[in-house]
């Protein structure tokens, strides 16, 4: 029983155009754009039955979910919850950021780069930690939300901090990295989360982000670079579909091609990134990945197409070509396991998840320092396995957290290093899909590795 929760950032309100700090002060409201791109985001929800919607009591996201409930067919009665409220700011809520940065320049470097021991004394002496706090509201709405609404479809409405934290809370991810999830005004995510227990958060092997910070539908095909970014810009793509994908066949490292209509999905995301300005483009050697990204660079037709083979799919071994009910029937109680934990599982004459790491990691800090601090944009184009680690990775998360985030065939994943390699990188976008069916949910087959 999966329950499938579907978090959006409340639109642009008065505060953001103003670039001032919101935190939980109530005084902004929606501006003209912001009322616009929530009815967007309505359109975007459009036929996808609801069980419940959630907002945050704050009037800039409660206005947001007002406006998308008014034009949803059928749309349940709205519910607000405080456990949404934005992370709490005091000492700087109302403020200018760029007055924030002058007279708060060490709390604010601290809370860019180590948030989890970011604090300000309130009055009385008393030590306040805003996003440590944060997590543990988020885990808190979690609690509830589960334990009301499992294997329902539910519509959350919040702010950047708070959805950020319920984010990392489902994936496992560290406060350390608060700031390396992205959520833009309007932006939509998915998640889905399996059977947890009454009272219980999810384990990590039962949540699945599907999407992340989809912004299409308000005319943004991704978030752009902010003015001080001075590192490089990865575009992650998975490869076409296969027929061993569109079948459920485990491939891993048999080359097999691209079908047609993973042909037309390389096509689509190439029309997706032709207006992207690529200063680099690598993949995997293998066929389709390498096909992928050759017809993506039909409209970059100068870009020499750069192959590393530490970017190579996981090889399964004997499962190679074979089906799930062979695999079963001639390795029992393994491909469950391979689904439950992936990290425990070693393919018959094949790889395990620590070798993929191992590589993994090679090929993409290789990757990362041979830009460092460029402002550049480079394109990626790899598998499924690899994908999910290199995302993983990201956010320190060990093979255990393998199946938390879904990779399908032709998304695009954006991964920006504002401060270079040295820094933490930020994940802005991922597995975008909605340029090869129109929908926010991601309808590839994403099948057998």
């Amino acid at each position: 029983m999966t329950t499938r929760v579907i978090l959006v950032r409340h639109g642009q309100s008065t505060y953001n155009a103003q670039k001032r700090i919101q935190g939980r002060l109530d005084d902004s409201v929606l501006t003209d754009r912001g009322r616009d791109d929530a009815e967007r985001v309505a359109t975007a929800l459009c036929g996808l039955p609801l069980d419940a919607i959630y907002s945050s009591p704050l009037q800039r996201a409660r206005q947001t979910a007002q406006l998308i409930v008014s034009r949803l067919e059928r749309a349940p009665e709205l519910q607000t919850a405080d456990l949404l409220m934005e992370i709490d700011l005091p000492l700087w809520a109302g403020l200018e950021r760029q007055e924030v940065r002058t007279r708060f320049s060490e709390d604010y470097r601290r809370w860019q780069e180590t948030p989890h021991e970011f604090s300000m004394v309130l009055e009385g002496g008393k030590q306040h930690f805003p996003v440590l706090s944060l997590f543990e509201q988020a885990r808190q709405f979690w609690r509830h939300l589960l334990a009301r609404h499992a294997g329902q479809t539910v519509l959350v409405v919040a702010h950047n901090g708070i959805n950020r934290s319920l984010i990392a809370t489902a994936l496992g991810v560290k406060p350390e990295l608060y700031q390396s999830v992205q959520q833009s005004n309007c932006g939509i995510s998915v998640l889905n989360i399996g059977d947890v227990g009454p009272g219980e958060l999810p384990k990590p092997a039962a949540v699945q982000l599907e999407s992340m910070n989809l912004t299409s539908h308000v005319g943004a095909q991704f978030p752009t670079p902010r003015p001080e970014h001075r590192g490089p810009r990865l575009l992650l793509v998975r490869h076409g579909e296969t027929e061993w994908n569109r079948n459920g066949q485990f491939q891993g490292q048999i080359d097999v091609p691209l079908n047609e209509n993973g042909r037309e999905q390389a096509r689509k995301a190439s029309e997706f990134l032709k207006d992207v300005r690529l200063d680099f483009a690598l993949t995997s050697p293998m066929a389709r990945p390498k096909e992928t990204a050759e017809i993506i660079l039909e409209h970059h037709p100068d870009l020499p197409l750069q192959l590393d083979d530490n970017f190579r799919e996981i090889s399964h071994g004997l499962w190679e070509g074979k089906f799930e009910s062979e695999i079963e029937e001639h390795y029992p109680g393994l491909l469950n396991q391979w689904k439950r934990a992936p990290e425990t599982v070693q393919m018959p004459e094949g790889e395990n998840l620590n070798q993929v790491w191992e590589r993994v990691a090679i090929g993409w800090k290789k990757l990362v320092k041979a830009y460092d601090s460029q402002p550049v944009t480079g394109l990626v184009v790899a598998h499924d396995a690899v994908n999910k680690a290199i995302l993983c990775q990201l956010f320190g998360l060990s093979p255990e957290h393998f199946w938390n985030f879904k990779q399908g065939n032709g998304s695009v994943t954006v991964i920006d290093y504002p401060n270079g390699a040295g820094g933490y990188p930020v994940l802005q976008a991922m597995n975008i899909t909605t340029h090869l069916s129109g929908s926010i949910l991601d309808k590839t087959a994403a099948g057998a590795l």
